[in-house]
This record gives C-alpha cells, sequence and structure tokens, in this order.
C-alpha cells in the first residue's frame, strides 16, 4: 500500500452526521441533552467524533469523544492528540483518557488565546489502530468540559480536533460538532409587601435565579411601570415605591430577555395601601427651677391626642425614659438632674398607627445643690410571682420616711408607673409585666427640697402566662439572683 502524505486534508463531502439514536455509547447524560456526533474519512482513516451534549446550559458539564479506525489493513499508531474547543469551556482536570485510561504523561491544557485545546500525547506504540483479520482495535480518546457563564448563547460554537501519528498528522481544527448555549432558564420572586401607606416609601424586593448582576428588574402595579432595579452579587434588586393612592395594588416583577437568560415574572401580590399619616406635634411643658439632686418634672404632650406609641425622653444624648403615649396625650416624668448647667432636654414620639412621628427640644439652666442637703435611701421591696399579663405590687420604701416626693417605677427603660411617697416613705405601683424572661426594675426618688434623689434596683424573673408556653407563673427577684442593692 501506498504510504500516507505526513499531512492530512479532509475530503470534500467526506463527513457524514450520524442518528442520534446511535448514540447510546455515550452512557447517562443530563435531562434535555441533545448529543451530536459527526463521523468523516480521510484516505484509510476514520473518524467519529461526539458531544454528550450540544445544547447545554452554563455550568453544564459535556463530554467529547473521538474514536479513531481503520478502513484499510495497515495499522497506524497515534501519537498525541489536540482536542479543540472553544475558550469558554474549561478543562476539567484528570479527564482526558485513552479507552478510559487516563492520559500519560499529564495532559497539556491552554484555554487562552481566543481559543483553548486540551492536548495529551504517548508513547510510540502506546495505541494502535487496526483492521486486519484477527485484528482490530478503535482507541477512543474522552475529555471533559465545564460550560462557563461567558459562553454566548445562540451562537454555534465550533469544536475539533488535530493529531499525529505513524501515518502523518490530521488538522480538522473546525470539523465539529458545534456547541450552541440555550439561554440560562430565571426565576423572579417578589418579596411579602406587608403594609404600605400614601406618601410613604415602601422597599420592594425582588430576587432572580439565572440572571447576572446589573441586570435589570422592572417592578409594577396592574400594568404601570413603577420604577426598575438592578440585580446585585446575591441575585437580588429593589425599589423604594412611594403610593399615591390608598386601597389594592396589584404589584409585580418582571425580569426582562437577556443575551444570556430568558426573562421571568413573579407572581402577582396584592398589597392594600393605607392613608396617609397624619402630621403630629410633640411639645415640651416649661421646665423651671431645676437644681441639682431635686427632682423637676418634665411634662411632653402629643397633638393629636389618642393612646398609642411612646416619648423618649432625652437629656442630650442620654436616654431619661421612655413613656407609653395615654389617651390624653401627656407624659411626664421627675428629672433629677446630676449636673449644674445648660441641658438640652429632647422629647420625641415614635408615632401611632395613621400618626406620624415628631420630636422637639428645650434647653434648661440647672442650678448648684444648694448647700445643706440630706441624703436619701431607696428601697425597693422584694418581687415575687411576677407572670406575663397580670398585676404585680412595686413597692419602694424611702428614708427619711417624711422625705416627700415621688417614686418612677421603670421596667428596663420603660417608665410603668410614677406614685407619691406617703407618710411613711412607702410609695407603690402595680406593674403588668408583657414579656417573660429577665426584667430589671428600676425604683427612682425623685428627691425633695433639701433631700437628695437615690434609687435602688433589682432583677426579676417573670414567669410566661397561662396562654404563652409552659408554667402558671412564679418567678422570683433576691432568692434568684442575689438580691438587690442601693445607690444613695
Amino acid at each position: 500500500m501506498t504510504p500516507r502524505s505526513t499531512t492530512r486534508g479532509v475530503a470534500a463531502g467526506a463527513a457524514t452526521t450520524l442518528a442520534v439514536g446511535a448514540l447510546a455509547l455515550l452512557g447517562a447524560g443530563v435531562a434535555g441533552a441533545a448529543p451530536g456526533s459527526i463521523t468523516w474519512d480521510d484516505g484509510s482513516s476514520r473518524f467519529t467524533r461526539t458531544i454528550s451534549n450540544t445544547t447545554p446550559v452554563e455550568g453544564d458539564t459535556i463530554t467529547v469523544t473521538t474514536q479513531f479506525d481503520r478502513t484499510s489493513w495497515v495499522d497506524e499508531f497515534i501519537y498525541n492528540i489536540k482536542d479543540r474547543h472553544p475558550s469558554c469551556l474549561t478543562y476539567v482536570p484528570g479527564s482526558a483518557k485513552m479507552n478510559s485510561s487516563p492520559a500519560n504523561p499529564e495532559v497539556n491544557a491552554d484555554e487562552g488565546n481566543g481559543t483553548g485545546y486540551v492536548r495529551a500525547s504517548w508513547g510510540v506504540t502506546s495505541w494502535v489502530v487496526q483492521n486486519r483479520p484477527g485484528f482490530h482495535s478503535s482507541p477512543t480518546f474522552s475529555v471533559d468540559y465545564k460550560v462557563g457563564s461567558n459562553c454566548p448563547r445562540g451562537t454555534a460554537l465550533t469544536t475539533g480536533m488535530d493529531y499525529g501519528g505513524s501515518l502523518g498528522s490530521g488538522n480538522y481544527a473546525t470539523k465539529g460538532p458545534a456547541v450552541t448555549l440555550a439561554k440560562n432558564a430565571s426565576t423572579t420572586v417578589l418579596a411579602a409587601v406587608p403594609s404600605a401607606r400614601v406618601g410613604q416609601p415602601t422597599t420592594l424586593t425582588a430576587t432572580v435565579t439565572g440572571g447576572a448582576p446589573g441586570d435589570p428588574v422592572d417592578f409594577y402595579d396592574a400594568t404601570t411601570k413603577i420604577g426598575q432595579g438592578q440585580l446585585d452579587a446575591t441575585g437580588t434588586a429593589t425599589l423604594a415605591w412611594t403610593p399615591t393612592v390608598k386601597g389594592g395594588h396589584t404589584l409585580s416583577a418582571r425580569f426582562a430577555d437577556t443575551a444570556y437568560a430568558n426573562g421571568s415574572q413573579s407572581a402577582p401580590q396584592t398589597v392594600q395601601v393605607s392613608e396617609q399619616n397624619a402630621n403630629s406635634t410633640v411639645t415640651l411643658a416649661p421646665v423651671t427651677g431645676a437644681q441639682v439632686g431635686r427632682a423637676s418634672t418634665i411634662t411632653a404632650t402629643v397633638t393629636p391626642t389618642a393612646a398609642g406609641g411612646t416619648i423618649e425622653l432625652l437629656d442630650g444624648s442620654t436616654s431619661l425614659a421612655t413613656i407609653p403615649v395615654p389617651a390624653d396625650g401627656k407624659a411626664t416624668y421627675q428629672w433629677t438632674p446630676a449636673t449644674a448647667g445648660g441641658h438640652a432636654l429632647r422629647a420625641t414620639f415614635s408615632g401611632r398607627d395613621g400618626v406620624a412621628g415628631s420630636t422637639t427640644t428645650q434647653q434648661v439652666t440647672v442650678a448648684e445643690a444648694p448647700a445643706q442637703t440630706t441624703n436619701s435611701t431607696t428601697t425597693l421591696s422584694p418581687v415575687s410571682g411576677a407572670t406575663v399579663g397580670t398585676a404585680t405590687a412595686l413597692t419602694a420604701k424611702v428614708s427619711p420616711a417624711d422625705a416627700g416626693g415621688t417614686v418612677t417605677f421603670k421596667d428596663g427603660n420603660t417608665v410603668v408607673g410614677t406614685a407619691q411617697v406617703g407618710a411613711d416613705g412607702t410609695a407603690a405601683t402595680q406593674w403588668t409585666p408583657a414579656t417573660a424572661g429577665q426584667s430589671t426594675i428600676t425604683a427612682e426618688y425623685s428627691g425633695n427640697g433639701n433631700v437628695n434623689a437615690s434609687s435602688d434596683q433589682a432583677s426579676v424573673i417573670v414567669a410566661p402566662g397561662n396562654g404563652n408556653g409552659n408554667g402558671n407563673g412564679g418567678g422570683s427577684l433576691d432568692s434568684l439572683l442575689g438580691g438587690f442593692g442601693s445607690s444613695k
């Protein structure tokens, strides 16, 4: 037989495409995979090149195989193979094999220069291609690639291979089959919008799978586009929506088609928009005669009047108390300044349903303490049996007993009651705990005349109520947490 030339060309019309049904040799593939195969002859050499999935999506792994056959009795030895692939496909290390045997020596993979390739080489007698009576050998080279996010969609990407052997070399860099990536499937979910109010911004949040950072997401109220956000690295887009009309609004989020992903739309969500909040004002009554160590009454009034929300009183940046707003809109607190000079008192109303919050400030000058003063002590009586939803007595004893003034009781920083000090030095109020667990109760004596202020504090264990879990009450004060101390 005449020896083959050292460089083979592809014979015109020599390639034939195999039916998909003949590809069972590929084994199990991914759902929806579209395998492809092509066979061509060059002289007495026949090549069958197969791709397990010619329409993959981002993240898929595809397998490329090349089978070598002879149509004459002349043997050929395979020295090396260079499998060519689009640069956006990444070689899976260790996957290059000949007849299921790992390539040896190690594979050389070049993913640069616009196109990529994987090259493997062997000894001169390692792999023989034979088609003689009693001697048949069709070695098959296989390699796996991971589909990258930077692959263009809807474009036929060429593949091919070159090889060198004992009968010369063959160059089939664009022979195929081609790979065409499908667009990513996407899903869009609009997070629940629990409430909205006319004139107030509400954050709408959409989460998209299949998109890319920077892709736009449009937000709609029925068929009206109300704004657009961009996906961040987590696939989330947000929009600050300020409704102008009360009532029901049907919201949705739409992710449009991109070059890499198909569009999707969230399920519609009906949101009830409430009427616009009414404005409020909070005022501070003038504080006069403030003096170090003596109590002065701070009175804050919210308009419009109604129960709901809280008023926080601050001395500069220091929070003095947080007081629930009663029905008359008026909250009072006995303030005993510790330092002389200028003080900036501030009252901040939290707002309530249908009413916006507000704040105000007042400058107060505090005088030095009088030259002759008497120290006081305040003792908080032990608290036992505190239970959520049940009224519990709080009692404090002030000495000297005839000091007069008031005692303010707090749960944490929230005022729960204020009581006058009786002739026997006792002040008491009722406290109804709202939360189980440990609470810190403070009794603050206001001071009076030349009697200085003092306070006492203790920790109380609050048991769950009958409707809030296990137990019917219980808890204790000093016996469980080590008692209480007093500051004078």
